[in-house]
């Protein structure tokens, strides 16, 4: 077991997703996010199978077929498109996605762009997030929107920069995201 290591990796990735949260506005995400990580469900199994160079979820799923540690974080985690997935109101659909709000969105993104940090370290370019992100194929798991939202992000960050994307996030997104939840605030009083 390699609990000292497994748990600096993973409170340096949250300490890497809370500076990003925090440089745009998202205050209470920065320090929300990825708490389930630190439950025995989780911390466990990472620490069994901790590798230092990728989610120790992926060794748990060659050894048993399926990650019990990632079902149980991308049920509490709601930055994990995979959380956003419900049956359809229309019968015979089945299970589909749902359209993520744009504050889990960024923190989808943030959290993408920390990973590949943590794990590349000196390494890292901001072409790897969006190379790895279409190594996974997400499409059909993905709402159409929430996709074209955070490719958006995924290639501008390859394209323009890290400094350019969180500028964008800032004085584009999280506006609109302020505006949204000041109008839902006015509606139930």
């Amino acid at each position: 077991m390699y609990i000292w290591k497994h748990f600096k990796t993973i409170t340096h990735h949250k300490f890497m997703v809370m500076k990003g949260c925090f440089s745009v506005g998202l205050y209470r995400q920065g320090l929300m996010h990825d708490l389930s990580k630190y439950m025995p469900s989780e911390f466990l199994v990472g620490a069994k199978y901790y590798q230092g160079t990728q989610s120790p979820n992926n060794a748990e799923r060659k050894e048993k077929g399926y990650s019990a540690a990632w079902l149980h974080h991308k049920g509490r985690n709601k930055h994990h498109y995979e959380y956003w997935m419900d049956y359809s109101a229309h019968a015979g659909r089945g299970i589909i996605p749902a359209k993520m709000p744009d504050n889990y969105i960024v923190e989808m993104f943030i959290d993408r762009v920390a990973a590949s940090k943590n794990y590349n370290k000196e390494n890292y370019t901001d072409d790897m997030v969006l190379k790895y992100y279409l190594s996974g194929n997400p499409g059909a798991f993905m709402h159409k929107e929430t996709r074209r939202k955070l490719e958006k992000l995924l290639y501008m960050l390859a394209e323009r920069g890290e400094n350019y994307t969180m500028r964008y996030i800032r004085k584009r997104i999280i506006p609109k995201i302020k505006k949204q939840n000041f109008l839902k605030s006015k509606r139930y009083k």
